[in-house]
């Protein structure tokens, strides 16, 4: 069957950052096609640039098997889903003004870049459709973690009646149908983490735990690692840096170290995608070899590092990897 994609690459792709993008590709595949897993992290605002279109089908077809991402990806592709239509875009954003920036705060219109999340169609419908779960489990005594919460407005039908993308592009909706195994690190550093918080602080939520974050994520992440490597190496494919990235490839220095698990495997392959420049102290910009002397990828990881635009090469690589 022809694949595009995966033929161009294949022919035009052969040195600097271009092979590095097709060797990371073909590594991933392998790793797969061997029966392992693996986890994509997901840093930056991939979900406004709607990475779900290819990412969506990623999930869809068993090629990634658990995600850690921020909270601003958890939500925003929820509000893309059922706000696409209001959003605007900007291309002359190198060029506003201040006074062009208050101008879209004034209209209510978050601006990412290129592109601007209205705050009542999407922050807002969400914020209405999640508070009624949020205040429901409060006073059952039950607790969720964020994305668990997020299923539940999916599966529910409250939202459904305003979507304005197909669902099918939609990387959370994929997921839930998956219950894929998520961890949303640092949650309360998100739009809908500041609403949580105002909920907490006006008495609508009594427990300020009724979401599960943080220390608790990490116990998850070091049960599903360990349970999973029992049979099968896990992978990390990160896009981006920061907490994303770094929350979830700690995992097994901790189930080396702080509990002597030393027969679970490191991680068994290993792609970053990130335009961080390497510079001193940067977690972000640091070569793969550094994570070594944290106990985190072995000398024989296939390991790989492609110094681009995320919103570029991830959909080349997800392509490659389905064969279009």
């Amino acid at each position: 069957m022809p694949s595009p994609i995966r033929d161009f690459i294949q022919h035009h792709y052969r040195h600097f950052n271009a092979a590095s993008l097709r060797a990371a590709a073909d590594d991933y595949i392998k790793h797969i096609d061997g029966g392992n897993k693996m986890l994509l992290t997901m840093a930056g605002a991939m979900s406004t640039a709607e990475l779900g279109i290819s990412l969506a089908e990623m999930i869809r077809q068993g090629k990634i098997h658990a995600i850690c991402c921020t909270g601003a990806n958890l939500e925003e592709d929820i509000f893309n889903l059922v706000a696409h239509d209001h959003y605007e875009r900007v291309p002359g954003y190198r060029y506003l003004s201040a006074n062009d920036e208050k101008a879209l705060l004034d209209r209510h219109m978050n601006r990412v870049t290129d592109t601007c999340i209205p705050e009542g169609e999407a922050m807002r419908r969400i914020e209405s459709a999640v508070l009624r779960h949020w205040m429901a489990k409060d006073k059952e005594g039950r607790r969720l973690f964020p994305h668990e919460f997020m299923y539940e407005i999916l599966r529910d039908g409250s939202i459904k009646e305003f979507y304005q993308i197909d669902p099918k592009n939609s990387w959370m909706i994929a997921a839930a149908e998956k219950n894929l195994p998520m961890f949303v690190p640092g949650w309360e550093d998100s739009t809908l983490g500041n609403m949580y918080t105002g909920h907490c602080i006006t008495g609508d939520v009594a427990n300020v735990h009724t979401v599960r974050t943080g220390i608790e994520y990490m116990i998850e992440l070091a049960d599903y690692y360990t349970k999973t490597t029992k049979d099968s190496s896990i992978g990390f494919f990160q896009i981006g840096g920061g907490i994303a990235g770094d929350f979830p490839i700690c995992v097994v220095p901790m189930l080396h170290q702080d509990l002597q698990r030393t027969s679970v495997p490191l991680w068994g392959y290993f792609c970053q995608i990130s335009d961080s420049t390497t510079s001193f102290g940067s977690y972000s910009g640091a070569v793969p070899n550094e994570k070594i002397t944290w106990g985190k990828l072995g000398v024989d990881t296939p390991s790989h590092v492609i110094e681009s635009d995320a919103s570029i090469v991830a959909p080349l690589i997800f392509g490659y990897v389905l064969g279009w």
